[in-house]
């Protein structure tokens, strides 16, 4: 389909991770908005137009831009700015992967949107393929000493995930099972609870990942929990690879393989 035929898809995509699964997709020509926070491939979407953040959506520059489809997420997203896209978007996609293998239906579903456009449904037959392989060259790495891990991703307050979380149900692929033993619900906050350092003590948290993001952990600060949670082993890790599903998924499966390796040492 031309580029600029009456019926072209616009696409705008107000979730980083999954802006990097459209241009892994080859639907980088199509796409016309982005937030500030989808940063990748870095070089392909700076050309593309910001309209904000995740949760501060500038819904006029995007109703400009004319997107045909929009695509949001249930975490990323806040629903009064789902519900304000519909009065002028004809089709938002609504997205909500809680586990490495819900990626296959992501695929899908971005394929089903937009498989009619040149090589989208072959490429996203490709990245399933590579996903299936990356979940069983992890799984068959196996099996994995089990343990009682806090996945930090803010301070002040300090903040963590929840059981039902991408980032949770990745990490127990490992074995790796995050405390607090809590659900967050499908949405909301009570899916990233804050937490303190003496229940964690008092949990037996052995192992703690201080995430790049949102909040960038540094030494300074994997210094600062060591001293607050003696014994404990502490990581600083990349939250790209851990937290974003799309096409990551792939490179994260991998990186959380050689994570729980180094982890388990020679």
């Amino acid at each position: 389909m031309p580029l600029f035929a009456p019926d072209a898809p616009r696409i705008a995509s107000l979730v980083p991770s999954v802006t990097e699964l459209l241009f892994a997709l080859g639907l980088g020509p199509w796409v016309v908005a982005r937030t500030g926070f989808c940063v990748h491939p870095r070089e392909a979407v700076a050309a593309v137009p910001k309209v904000g953040g995740t949760k501060d959506v500038k819904l006029e520059v995007l109703r400009a831009l004319a997107p045909t489809h929009v695509v949001v997420n249930v975490d990323e997203n806040e629903w009064p700015t789902v519900q304000a896209l519909r009065e002028f978007v004809p089709e938002v996609i609504v997205t909500h992967p809680c586990a490495p293998e819900d990626n296959l239906a992501l695929y899908e579903q971005v394929a089903q949107a937009f498989g009619h456009l040149p090589g989208v449904r072959e490429r996203a037959e490709d990245l399933s393929g590579r996903l299936r392989d990356a979940l069983m060259s992890l799984d068959s790495a196996g099996p994995w000493p089990e343990r009682r891990v806090l996945y930090v991703i803010w301070r002040e307050p300090w903040m963590t995930v929840a059981r039902d979380t991408y980032i949770s149900r990745l990490l127990a692929r490992v074995r790796w099972q995050t405390w607090p033993e809590v659900a967050g619900g499908s949405h909301g906050a009570a899916r990233y609870p804050v937490f303190e350092w003496s229940e964690a003590r008092d949990a037996g948290v052995d192992l703690v990942l201080l995430s790049s993001e949102p909040y960038r952990f540094d030494e300074r600060h994997r210094d600062e929990v060591a001293q607050r949670l003696p014994g404990a082993q502490v990581l600083l890790v990349d939250g790209e690879m851990l937290s974003w599903y799309g096409s990551r998924a792939v490179e994260g499966l991998a990186y959380l393989k050689t994570l729980a390796a180094g982890v388990l040492g020679p």
